[in-house]
């Protein structure tokens, strides 16, 4: 009785080590593979604004599964100046940090609330067939919106008048005015930390009166006419343009031949996408905020690359 006891226990051993082994494969074959070059592009994180979904960089760590390398195309934090000495030293160096150590190589590319994170404002991948860049250039005001719309505008046409003729016509000229003008304007509720006030100071930057909200929903109806021309006329090999900044996600296919893809914001309404750069297809994918942390969700688009 005691042997056929033994020989249970050994059997039931062997069972439980071939269930962890069965279970340390299955794990081993669900790991992202990162043996073929994915670029994933994300945009407007606005970490250190308490309208962003984004509490703590470290939750974004799902969403780099996967990459071989990340884009981060524009409004990751807002560099402008603000009112509390010192806020601006401080979270860009977070941020700097943070992607330094727990991402993927990273490429930061400008938008209108972080003009100078870096001296890259455009991005080409895929031979040239993917032109990148924040989206701001499209409108001669940067935010539509914004209450700083005409202040911003008389100051990019001021400086636009004073390049040349030829300089004029040259896309980084005029993007440096852009970010020239964007580093002048000072931060307004982006860097409250009072819940109250930051909810009144939206208000009244963003949705008051009530006209604005009809500029932001004409600035999401103008922005892919816009982008697809501003890529037809400076990069008329690519075939996709990628863009953020009007926290609009989608994807429009214009008559141009160009194809339009924006991938949102991490802020409400409507969220975020990443944007998978494979060697042969571009994919386009929602962002699911699920128990604190970002993940990726379903593929709302897939384009074949040449």
């Amino acid at each position: 009785m005691a042997r056929i006891h033994a020989r249970h226990a050994r059997l039931a051993s062997a069972e439980r080590s071939s269930l962890l082994a069965n279970r340390h494969s299955a794990l081993r074959n669900h790991r992202p593979n990162v043996s073929t070059p994915i670029i994933r592009i994300l945009s407007d994180l606005h970490f250190g604004d308490r309208g962003s979904r984004i509490r703590s960089l470290a939750s974004l760590a799902p969403l780099f599964e996967g990459a071989s390398s990340l884009v981060l195309n524009g409004d990751t934090i807002d560099t402008r100046p603000a009112p509390v000495p010192g806020a601006v030293t401080a979270l860009r160096g977070e941020a700097l940090d943070f992607f330094a150590r727990s991402a993927p190589p990273t490429t930061f590319l400008t938008g209108n609330h972080d003009p100078d994170i870096s001296t890259h404002h455009t991005l080409d991948l895929a031979g040239g067939q993917i032109f990148v860049t924040h989206g701001d250039i499209i409108f001669d005001d940067l935010v539509p919106w914004s209450q700083d719309a005409p202040i911003v505008r008389q100051r990019i046409a001021e400086q636009l008048g004073g390049l040349s003729a030829e300089s004029r016509e040259q896309l980084d000229p005029r993007l440096t005015v852009f970010r020239r003008v964007a580093a002048s304007i000072p931060q307004r509720h982006q860097s409250e930390r009072n819940r109250l006030k930051y909810t009144l100071g939206f208000l009244k930057d963003t949705v008051w009166p009530p006209g604005r909200s009809l500029r932001v929903l004409n600035a999401w109806r103008r922005a892919p006419g816009l982008t697809a021309e501003l890529t037809r006329r400076y990069r008329p090999e690519a075939r996709f343009a990628v863009i953020g900044h009007i926290h609009h996600p989608g994807y429009w296919q214009r008559a141009n031949g160009v194809t339009v893809l924006n991938t949102g914001s991490f802020g409400p309404p409507l969220g975020g996408c990443v944007i998978d750069i494979h060697p042969d297809r571009v994919t386009l994918r929602r962002i699911v905020h699920r128990r604190g942390e970002f993940r990726l969700g379903r593929t709302v688009a897939e384009f074949a690359l040449r």
